[in-house]
């Protein structure tokens, strides 16, 4: 054992040597009694770094470099950054410290039982990885590095890499001393990712700070192209709670780098490769558990990069540090964003940011172009990385050809609340300098429009609320705002539409799928579709609409036209509950539940409730119960709840009562039914009217029907969102939950809160 101030076994040290061997290797020295795999290896100190300033003579002359340095003027910066880098790796190693590093290499050689083996190098600095400040990315690392003159050389370079242009920048604009933070080297065992794969997770949603969540990408080969965003990695989206997978998206991996000649090299990746998934469920999981225990023991969000080493068949975490953006996060404001009117779309990617902005676009193909970005610039690039920090900070918003979720210009946007578009594919090629764009991230689908538009902005201090009796929900139909909205005060979701998914994710009849052999691919979108929605919302109730298609609408979706008689009516044709036991249906409605019990099951997202819709009577609510049996979704193991739509739903409320768990009323179907108004008809839109005596008086007689059989009752339709006074009937009436769309839940909650305090 090697005893001395200048190195220390990563197995010996701990978060309280962070001034000492900096955040990095502090964390990793952590991880050893957490049970979580770690490389083995060692790490020089802060002490050693010191030594090396004072043994090479360079502290008076970086000190006179950076005086009165302008860290917004990026030439000078690029040129005095050089000068002290230079002046760091071209010095000579102190005897001593060599010596002591080339010890502790070679107790790391005898450990493996290797000669010279081929480590990793990487920086940590006494100040990165805190929970204050991120120096992610800011200092530099080195793969395969084998032999003491090569390790000496890597140790050398890290030194000098506290001095990047990102990092001096950082730290002058963050008001770090540049002599105050260190910089400690760890050194570890090669990890075989190569053969394998590796990435990033987040143990929570990048974007939105969803904390039940863990959030992976990963790709084939060593992890720096997923940082650096020049490979499109895999997305794999966990819930904490029962580890069970909501989302997996299997991204392009075109590339992986690979170990050539010493040195590593970007290769192609073979096509059946690129279109198979990068980990396996199990380790998926696995992944999951590791980082959920990780989070638990440091007590906030973490950022983590693992990797698999393929020649072990072994998992490992290589960093481990806090979440910088939504971990430090003061506060619970919910801002919201939404266009205020539209233009033609010209490309779209990934949306990082839930946030809209616009500028004038300035694409930079080249670091030397930097200094042309301007303040409010939409900065287009094919790829982010931590040099052009200085730009990135300057412009309103983002868009890049290549990268994922966790990729730099996603970590770097969410940090400085810059909204960024990725993997748009061709966004340097579509862009051109000097137009003005609007860049939208209010959804999972991040969309770049001509010109400048208007977009309307809320925030609401969603701590502030107060709580109510009657239930205040959502009605949600897009998946993707399920994570953006989970921080608003409601009790869950009233209505989830299976619609939205269908034509969104999916496009194609199911029968059509069914035809072709591909029904997982419906099964797939509708189980992700579910489960984010319900992971976000767990545990309170997610009321999930069986599909209510008309027939018109079938045909609209790839392959319709083959399955989809023409009806005068669609409205009063084919719909609803008498579709799922028709014989020409029952294939289609068979994956429904399919997905359905998936999310239930495999997922564990016992929260999410079956509502069945346009049920016309209570024997054709039986046959549709039935039916969920034999699809894997008994009736007795989750509620089933029944739209109530149709006058009949009203007038044998009792016998529904003894078949369903609760009512949700659909006003616009029950208002066209009660008045004989087509809702669809302009000519007769005057007399549609969802406060018309006959409809409120019919919505009263359910909820006291309802209420003696102990049955709830909530509202999905559109009422209550549009007409503000509806509200106030509906608590009058004794309603128990009201479903409204999230622009006006805050209003809506508001409303009952007074209702209620008034009495």
């Amino acid at each position: 054992m090697v005893e001395n101030a200048f190195t220390r076994r990563l197995a010996d040290v701990s978060g309280e040597d962070t001034d000492s061997v900096g955040g990095k290797s502090a964390n990793l020295g952590e991880l050893a009694d957490l049970d979580v795999p770690v490389l083995p290896g060692f790490t020089t100190t802060a002490a050693a770094y010191d030594h090396y300033v004072e043994g090479t003579g360079v502290g008076e002359a970086i000190e006179a470099e950076l005086a009165d340095l302008d860290a917004d003027d990026v030439a000078d910066l690029q040129r005095r950054g050089e000068t002290v880098r230079d002046l760091i790796s071209e010095g000579e190693m102190p005897a001593d410290l060599a010596s002591r590093i080339l010890e502790r290499y070679e107790e790391l050689a005898d450990e493996l039982g290797i000669d010279d083996p081929e480590v990793a190098v990487r920086s940590s600095a006494t100040a990165e990885d805190l929970p204050e400040a991120s120096f992610a990315g800011q200092q530099e690392t080195f793969l395969n590095v084998a032999g003491r003159r090569e390790l000496i050389d890597s140790i050398k370079h890290c030194f000098a890499s506290l001095f990047t242009d990102r990092a001096i920048a950082y730290r002058e604009n963050n008001d770090f001393d540049h002599f105050a933070v260190k910089l400690a080297v760890g050194v570890q065992k090669m990890g075989r990712a190569d053969r394998a794969s590796s990435g990033v997770l987040f143990t929570l949603d990048p974007d939105t700070g969803l904390e039940d969540v863990v959030t992976i990408e990963a790709a084939y080969g060593f992890g720096e192209p997923i940082v650096q965003g020049v490979v499109d990695p895999d997305r794999y989206v966990v819930f904490k709670p029962t580890t069970g997978i909501v989302e997996k998206a299997v991204g392009g991996k075109a590339q992986r780098m690979v170990r050539r000649n010493g040195g590593t090299k970007l290769e192609s990746v073979p096509a059946e490769e690129r279109e198979a998934f990068a980990l396996s469920d199990d380790r998926i999981r696995e992944l999951a558990e590791y980082a959920t225990r990780i989070e638990e023991h440091f007590g906030r969000p973490q950022d983590i990069e693992w990797l698999v080493d393929g020649e072990l068949d072994e998992l490992f975490v290589v960093q481990a540090r806090p979440e910088t953006v939504h971990g430090a996060a003061a506060g619970n404001v919910l801002r919201t964003y939404d266009l205020a009117e539209t233009a033609e779309e010209v490309l779209d990617g990934i949306a990082i940011g839930n946030a809209i902005s616009s500028g004038s676009v300035r694409v930079l193909s080249d670091l030397r172009e930097m200094d042309r970005v301007e303040d409010g610039d939409v900065l287009v690039t094919e790829m982010t990385d931590p040099d052009r920090g200085p730009v990135m900070k300057r412009s309103s918003a983002i868009v890049t050809d290549r990268g994922g979720k966790t990729s730099h210009a996603a970590i770097v946007s969410r940090e400085l609340g810059v909204p960024a578009v990725v993997r748009t594919g061709n966004a340097t090629e579509v862009l051109s300098n000097g137009t003005e764009v609007t860049v939208d991230c209010s959804t999972d689908t991040g969309r770049v429009f001509e010109g400048e538009l208007e977009y309307d902005v809320t925030e609401e201090a969603v701590d502030e609320l107060p709580e109510t009796d009657a239930d205040v929900r959502l009605i949600l139909g897009d998946p993707g705002r399920a994570f953006a909205l989970a921080n608003l005060p409601v009790d869950g979701v009233g209505l989830a539409r299976e619609e939205f998914i269908v034509t969104s994710h999916v496009g194609y009849h199911p029968l059509e799928l069914l035809e072709r052999g591909e029904e997982e691919r419906f099964v797939d979108a509708l189980r992700t579709g579910i489960a984010k929605i319900g992971a976000a919302f767990y545990p309170d109730d997610v009321v999930f609409r069986l599909s209510d298609f008309k027939t018109d609408e079938y045909r609209n979706l790839e392959g319709g036209w083959k399955y989809e008689p023409e009806e005068a009516n669609p409205m009063l044709g084919w719909r609803g509950a008498a579709r799922y036991y028709d014989e020409a249906f029952r294939e289609a409605f068979r994956l429904e539940c399919e997905a359905l019990r998936q999310v239930r099951e495999e997922v564990g997202l016992e929260n999410v409730v079956v509502m069945v819709p346009f049920c016309r009577t209570p024997a054709e609510g039986e046959r549709v119960l039935e039916l969920l049996a034999e699809f894997g979704l008994p009736p007795a193991e989750l509620d089933v709840w029944v739209m109530a739509e149709l006058p009949a739903n009203v007038v044998l409320a009792d016998r529904f009562a003894a078949l369903f768990d609760g009512f949700s009323v659909g006003s616009n179907d029950l208002t066209q039914l009660t008045l004989g108004v087509d809702r669809n008809s302009e000519k007769l839109a005057p007399l549609f009217d969802e406060s018309d005596e006959a409809v409120t008086r019919t919505i009263e007689s359910l909820i006291e029907t309802a209420h003696d059989h102990d049955r709830p009752v909530g509202i999905c339709g559109d009422a209550p969102s549009t007409i503000p006074e509806y509200t106030e009937f509906l608590l009058e009436a004794g309603i128990d939950s009201i479903s409204v769309s999230p622009d006006v839940a805050v209003e809506t909650l508001l409303t009952v809160a007074e209702h209620e305090r008034n009495g």
